[in-house]
């Protein structure tokens, strides 16, 4: 299909499973926009931790800045993170797979441990500590649906990036008044790129968006659904679980392709 739109959103995520930032624009590079998904929380065993076993990592609040990344949290001082920072070489497991990676030191490690612990589901996960990518390594992503191509990711959970239809989450908070429940942002979602200007979840049926940049345009290829975990019923402004969007979306929103979720 051809349609027309236009790109209303950029949202990157340079820390795993925390708070987005919406920029104006952003360098996409191989592995998707430039800082995405650059560092992540991992435990003592270097096992990736998110907001599905600790919903207050919503909490945390990254900014990127000309040299360094600054971390913001509720009761926290701000860490400053310098962008070409890393400690010592280390290992993480994300999703079944071993990665190289570089350890952020003990600083980074300790102000992590000491704003999530202070919630049950933080201390049960022990001690944490900050990873960054190895740039150098590759990490495609699935082939059974990258048709052909590479696909490179750094901490995303799969793919290079996220796109929804701003007319999606619109629809989607229609048919939850109609269930009686309250309107969600669309931070709940988590995209890298929002587009404006399809009809509700028309997005589902492209299989190649041109964008057209300054620098010339930009071809990407929406492979696969994205099959919702429970971090959409983490409400971002409390790092609380609310139930507010997966109720909703298996009304109306269980696909076959993905085996019904």
């Amino acid at each position: 299909m051809t349609a027309s739109a236009l790109l209303s959103e950029i949202w990157v995520y340079p820390l795993k499973s925390c708070a987005g930032i919406s920029v104006r624009q952003s360098i996409l590079t191989e592995t998707g926009l430039e800082w995405d998904r650059t560092w992540m929380v991992v435990n003592a065993q270097g096992a990736m931790v998110s907001q599905r076993q600790v919903p207050a990592m919503a909490l945390i609040e990254p900014r990127l800045r000309a040299g360094d990344v600054v971390l913001r949290a509720p009761g926290m001082l701000a860490l400053h993170l310098a962008l070409d920072q890393a400690e010592a070489p280390t290992r993480v497991k994300i999703w079944g797979q071993e990665l190289p990676a570089y350890d952020m030191g003990d600083l980074a490690a300790q102000w992590l441990t000491d704003f999530l612990s202070q919630t049950p589901a933080g201390k049960a996960v022990g001690p944490m500590r900050l990873a960054r990518f190895e740039p150098e390594h590759q990490r495609p992503s699935d082939p059974k649906w990258a048709q052909g191509h590479p696909g490179l990711n750094t901490f995303g959970d799969g793919f290079p990036l996220l796109i929804v239809g701003a007319a999606s989450i619109q629809e989607f908070n229609r048919r939850a008044r109609e269930m009686g429940r309250s309107e969600v942002a669309i931070q709940r979602f988590r995209p890298n790129l929002v587009i404006a200007g399809l009809a509700p979840h028309q997005e589902d049926e492209l299989t190649s968006l041109t964008l057209h940049t300054p620098q010339g345009p930009v071809e990407i290829k929406p492979v696969k659904p994205c099959v919702r975990c429970g971090i959409p019923d983490i409400d971002p402004a409390t790092g609380l679980v609310d139930q507010s969007a997966n109720p909703v979306l298996r009304k109306y929103r269980q696909d076959p392709r993905m085996k019904g979720a």
